[in-house]
């Protein structure tokens, strides 16, 4: 295989996540990425990675625009626990804020137009139009009672203008409506992503400069939703909520030769690791041998003239939509608004 030349849609990668990426090319080139910067900070059991593309070629190596992506993941955010909610809450707001001023160097007073992208119809698609049911509206009290609102406030405004098949429009054409008559400093796309990872699932947050491409994780191919196309700014916020058979199948190939090694070592403790580890991928013959990518690609072939290759996401889909919703608006509500902080934000949601 031809690093140099490493195509990801060849091996037919549905994943809307820079980190996924990134490990994957860094996998396959053995080292560090021209172009690509990477700092990683842990806040206890909550990771953050600042990914940043900084040229043409870190761009083509990612399949990515050159930004700045910001991303938070913890695999407690399962558990349904408050307690790491409101710490992630916490910290996806002050780190966005952050974001906002070193990247967009964005006013205290910028108006912000937040759009929630998918279909509400949809439970693993909703999560765009539930964040936005709980985003603070304010632009309206601006225009019509401007000497009534508090200090820490700034004009919001959100829309969730649904999906083309319920709409009939692309979601390109209202959002551009939109921009044009309330003119807004910035654009915030919250939308539900595809993850090449089980673990990414419901426990990752991914934050781009770069705009959005809705619909690009599952293979259909919508106007994007960038500063190029609007005229204004415009950040990303995703979740992974759904994975592909073809990433189920291989994390489960995985998972079970991960098993096996961990078997033999049990059993024979003075045996070499790496003979454990070929052990068992013998054991599944020339797929336990292949690599990442090539394992993908078979699997791949196998399903998808079969109509197999299934979009898939958790049984309890309906508590993590609503969880994560509500960290990415109560994060949100105190970014934008220095009014609210983590004691009194709970006032604002419902």
């Amino acid at each position: 295989m031809n690093n140099d030349n490493l195509d990801l849609d060849k091996y037919q990668i549905r994943t809307d996540l820079a980190v996924e990426n990134h490990e994957i090319v860094a996998d396959q080139r053995g080292g560090e990425i021209p172009g690509i910067t990477l700092d990683k900070q842990d806040f206890g059991d909550i990771h953050m990675t600042k990914l940043s593309i900084t040229s043409e070629e870190g761009s083509k190596a990612l399949n990515k625009p050159i930004g700045n992506y910001l991303t938070f993941e913890s695999q407690n955010l399962k558990s349904h626990d408050t307690e790491i909610q409101e710490r992630v809450t916490h910290i996806f707001a002050r780190e966005f804020n952050k974001y906002l001023n070193e990247n967009l160097k964005l006013s205290k007073d910028a108006r912000v137009l937040v759009i929630g992208l998918g279909n509400w119809n949809v439970t693993p698609d909703a999560l765009g139009p539930m964040v936005v049911e709980n985003i603070l509206i304010t632009r309206h009290l601006f225009e019509l009672m401007p000497d009534k609102v508090s200090e820490g406030f700034r004009p919001v405004s959100g829309i969730a203008p649904g999906v083309l098949g319920i709409t009939g429009i692309e979601t390109s054409e209202i959002v551009q409506g939109i921009v044009d008559k309330s003119l807004p400093d910035l654009v915030i796309a919250i939308d539900a992503l595809a993850s090449r990872s089980l673990e990414r699932i419901y426990t990752t947050i991914q934050i781009a400069d770069t705009g959005i491409h809705p619909g690009s994780g599952i293979g259909n191919q919508r106007k994007i939703l960038n500063k190029e196309s609007l005229g204004v700014p415009v950040v990303a916020i995703g979740v992974p909520t759904v994975v592909d058979a073809v990433s189920i199948t291989s994390d489960t190939i995985d998972f079970i030769l991960k098993h096996l090694s961990e078997q033999m070592e049990i059993r024979n403790p003075f045996g070499s690791s790496n003979n454990s580890n070929e052990n068992s991928k013998n054991l599944f013959g020339l797929i336990g041998g292949l690599q990442e990518q090539e394992k993908r690609q078979l699997i791949h072939e196998v399903l998808a003239p079969l109509g197999y290759n299934l979009m898939v996401t958790p049984k309890e889909v309906d508590a993590f939509i609503e969880d994560t919703a509500n960290i990415i608006a109560n994060g949100l509500n105190m970014a934008l608004h220095h009014g609210i902080d983590q004691e009194n934000v709970g006032a604002y949601t419902h």
